[in-house]
Formats: structure tokens, sequence, C-alpha cells
């Protein structure tokens, strides 16, 4: 049998082949068989090099002949098999264009629930929601606040320090310095945000937190007055009726300073294992607002004073839904998230 003879074999049997399929996998099939490396036609075209020129020439001009209608074809039955594939999938799955799709909508983090929450609150009470950097120079973060050059608080211990020399603010009371400086007396403000310490965590620390921050600066302001700021922002957070305690405290921007506690919401101030059966829970640092700090943002301490706050969102959040661990927070925890 002649080489033509061969090809022409090839031809047909490729003719029934290609029609015969029914899937992109059988032309695969053909393709590899006739035209892939190892393919009966490739091995015809391999063999032209040891034929005589003429013979050459007249078996060459056949092969390609028929790679190329075999090309033609191949392309021909893909594009019907895909076409059909196409169809039926279009056929088994409706879409109806102008149905509204049903998405799952992103739910609030507890912690900017509570932040909201609180902002409201104080907002009704005439606060002014300030912002500021989460990366603060020394003097809006310590020195502007009456810390001395050596406290504690300045140490790796507590702070995470910059290559530049700047921190990242500990407390948000860099933004009450910085409301001082750009506000003129009487102003109030509540300052909300995140705050970072260096230190170990644990089920009640975290090196990542949440803080709201309070400061009110007007005449004659006295101890009466941040008490009742205090209660009344506790009574509606907690939606009942909140008795408070002061305890001394001694914080380097407040004086006088205190520590103020709540009757245990537990027990009623029965005393239960929650408030170390005392019947109240320690709660926020408060304190009428020192005179050197006022004085080092240009406010005039013969005229006026005031008082500041400060307390732990993430306290907040704890207390309201019963979170044992702070830790659960930044976690990414999709199950615990999903919850709220």
């Amino acid at each position: 049998m002649s080489l033509i003879q061969e090809i022409e074999l090839l031809q047909a049997e490729a003719s029934g082949e290609i029609l015969s399929a029914r899937s992109l996998a059988d032309l695969d099939l053909v393709r590899g068989k006739f035209l892939g490396k190892k393919g009966q036609l490739t091995a015809i075209l391999q063999s032209l090099k040891v034929l005589p020129p003429e013979e050459k020439r007249t078996v060459g001009q056949k092969a390609n002949e028929f790679r190329a209608e075999l090309e033609g074809q191949l392309l021909k039955i893909r594009e019907e098999i895909e076409d059909r594939e196409l169809q039926s999938k279009l056929s088994s799955h409706s879409i109806d264009a102008l149905q509204p799709r049903q998405l799952e909508t992103g739910r609030l983090h507890p912690i900017s629930r509570v932040q909201y929450e609180v902002e409201d609150i104080f907002t009704s009470m005439g606060f002014s929601i300030m912002d500021g950097p989460e990366v603060e120079t020394d003097e809006n973060n310590f020195g502007a606040l009456n810390f001395s050059d050596d406290h504690p608080a300045r140490d790796m211990q507590d702070t995470v320090w910059t290559e530049d020399g700047n921190l990242l603010r500990t407390h948000t009371s860099s933004i009450q310095v910085r409301a001082m400086r750009i506000l003129k007396p009487p102003f109030r403000i509540i300052a909300p945000g995140r705050c970072f310490r260096y230190e170990e965590t644990d089920a009640s620390h975290d090196n990542t937190f949440y803080q709201a921050e309070g400061m009110l600066v007007d005449r004659d302001v006295s101890v009466a007055h941040l008490i009742h700021v205090m209660k009344t922002f506790l009574s509606a957070f907690f939606e009942k009726e909140v008795r408070v305690r002061l305890r001394p405290g001694y914080f380097p921007f407040v004086e006088p300073g205190f520590e103020l506690d709540i009757n245990c919401l537990t027990c009623a101030g029965k005393g239960c294992p929650v408030c170390k059966h005392s019947g109240w829970l320690e709660l926020l640092p408060c304190g009428l607002v020192h005179p050197n700090v006022l004085k080092k943002s240009g406010i005039d301490t013969k005229i006026f004073s005031g008082f500041a706050f400060g307390m732990g969102l993430s306290r907040l959040v704890m207390m309201r839904y019963g979170i044992e661990d702070i830790r659960h927070f930044m976690s990414g925890n999709l199950r615990f998230l999903n919850q709220f």
C-alpha cells in the first residue's frame, strides 16, 4: 500500500470518528490520534525525509491537504459541540435577570454597635464627636497631659514607639489635647477610637482595644456636673437607673481624680461572684481636668475649668453581651461575630 492510499484511508477514518464525537473530550482523542506527536499523520510526515524528491513532493502535498482538512473539521465540530453544551446549560438553568438576588447582608462589629450607641447618647447631651490620628507625638500623648518625663507609661513595656520617635496612641486623650487647641471654651467633646498598648494578652487585656474619652470645659465646672453626666449616660446605656460612687484615684491629667464604680447590675448591689460580693463594679477613671493640662493648651484657668472621663468600649461590649474574653474582638472568628 502506497503512502497516498494510506493517507486516503486515514482521511476516511478521521472523518468517521469526528462525526461520531459527542463531546470535546472525544474530539481531543481524535486530534491526538492523527495530529499528536505520535499521531498517524505525524508519522507519515516524519517519513517524508527518506522518500525520493518527486514522491516526497506528491505525498507531502497530500498529507498537508489532509492536515488542513482535518483541522477544519475538528474546529467546525468543536463549535457545534460547544454551542450544544451551552444551550443545554441554559435550558437547565433558568435565570430571571429581573429577579432580585438574595444576598447575605453584612453586620456591624459589636464594638461598632456600642460605639455608635455611646456617640448617640453623648450627642443627645450636646457633646461633639472628635477624631484624631492613631500615630501620635509624645507631646500629644503624654507631655500635654501632665505626664512627667520619667512616667512609667512612657516605657516600652506600655507604649509602642516608632523609629522616628512617635508612638501608637495609648489612649484617646490625645484627641482631647488636639480639641483644646482648636476649640474655644465652652465645649464638650467625646473621643472614641482605637488604642494600643505593649503588653501581654489575656482574657481581659489586649494590645489593641477601643476607648471613648470625654471632656467638658466651661465656667464653674464641679464634680457634681461630672456625676450627673456619668449617671445620665450609664442609665441610658444600660436602660435602667444606675447608682454610682467615686473612689480617689491618681491620674496625671485630672485633679482630683476618681475611679467611678457602678452598682452591680447582675445582683443589684446585693453581692455576687461578678462583683466579688462587694455590690460594686469598677468602670471608668474620671476627674476634674488638671489646671496644667488646660494651661498647656492656652485655656485661662481663672475663667474655665472642666472634667474628663475615659471608658473602655471593649469593656462595655463585654458587659452588654456577657463576653468573657476580650481577644474574641480582634480574632476575626466569624462564628463569634455572626452572633451579633
